[in-house]
């Protein structure tokens, strides 16, 4: 057994969570009895669980001292950092702010696949992040694009995605060409409005400081002093993916995000992404990073059915 005993009433009550809520979800985790009172914790298990307990509770009561916000997502990234790799401290990890949204909340890496994805981009000038959804590939990226954008070290951004997925054709969708697109690209607005104030967005967007719009609107242009971010490149074919990579011009910087689990091309039709992911891999500039079910930080199920169905083929 262990027993931990915390100065502070208060942050340990933080740390503890409305009706130990917090506790409890580690106790599952980590196959333990915590018990509470006061500004004390005692731990009973297996010693090497009892172990990894005690060092997570450490480790989230020094990151509620340093006034971070330890919500639910955050604590479910922390005991799954702890349970892959407990030699490294999630202080490390957490402390890496990226951006600081218009509602006052920080954006950090979760785990350390996405510390070496932010770092990758940081260090290239084009970076693939590939995996399954849900590990944060596109929206660190949008969040280092914004941040990047606001100290003034890119002139604009632009994001971009295939708008024909799933066999549906652009032609047989209802509305005009701008109806007919953006339920394509609406999960790219969704992440810029969680980020900039929602006016401010809106007239970066009709400034054209920030660019939302489909591959094809790529063609044909020189991309200067901009950071650029292609999602869901698994639907993009041969010819796009060329296409958009020799858009880059100086002063750049491009991430390319997608999953080549879920291609949804038309029969016959080769994923862009996979086969830059066998191409480019030794070009100077160009990075990959490869994340796994385990490093998704969405909602715990998620990374239970990405299991399941990898499982069932």
């Amino acid at each position: 057994m262990k027993n931990i005993e915390f100065e502070n009433i208060v942050l340990a009550q933080k740390l503890f969570g409305s009706h130990n809520t917090n506790l409890e979800r580690i106790a599952r985790s980590f196959d333990v009895e915590i018990n509470s009172r006061g500004g004390a914790v005692s731990i009973s298990g297996k010693s090497k669980q009892v172990n990894a307990a005690e060092s997570l509770i450490h480790q989230l009561y020094d990151l509620i001292e340093d006034k971070f916000s330890l919500t639910p997502q955050v604590l479910d990234a922390a005991i799954n950092t702890m349970r892959r790799n407990r030699g490294i401290p999630l202080k490390k990890i957490f402390s890496n702010t990226i951006l600081v949204t218009a509602k006052n909340r920080t954006i950090t890496p979760r785990n350390p696949a996405q510390m070496a994805y932010a770092d990758a981009i940081k260090s290239n000038d084009i970076l693939f992040g590939i995996g399954p959804a849900g590990t944060g590939k596109t929206y660190l990226a949008m969040a280092m694009a914004v941040a990047a954008f606001s100290r003034g070290e890119v002139e604009k951004i632009i994001l971009t995605r295939p708008a024909v997925e799933a066999g549906e054709a652009l032609g047989f969708l209802p509305g005009d060409l701008t109806e007919k697109i953006n339920p394509y690209l609406r999960p790219l607005y969704d992440a810029l409005y969680d980020m900039l104030d929602f006016e401010k967005a809106r007239a970066y967007i009709e400034q054209e400081l920030i660019e939302i719009a489909p591959i094809a609107f790529m063609r044909g242009r020189t991309l200067n002093n901009a950071f650029i971010i292609l999602d869901e490149a698994q639907n993009t074919t041969t010819e796009q993916m060329k296409m958009f990579l020799t858009r880059i011009g100086y002063g750049s910087k491009a991430i390319v995000t997608g999953d080549i689990t879920q291609i949804d091309l038309p029969g016959g039709k080769r994923s862009g992404l996979v086969q830059a992911k066998k191409i480019l891999t030794r070009i100077k500039g160009i990075g990959m990073i490869e994340f796994s079910k385990e490093d998704v930080v969405r909602h715990r199920l998620v990374s239970d059915i990405i299991d399941a169905y990898e499982k069932s083929k």
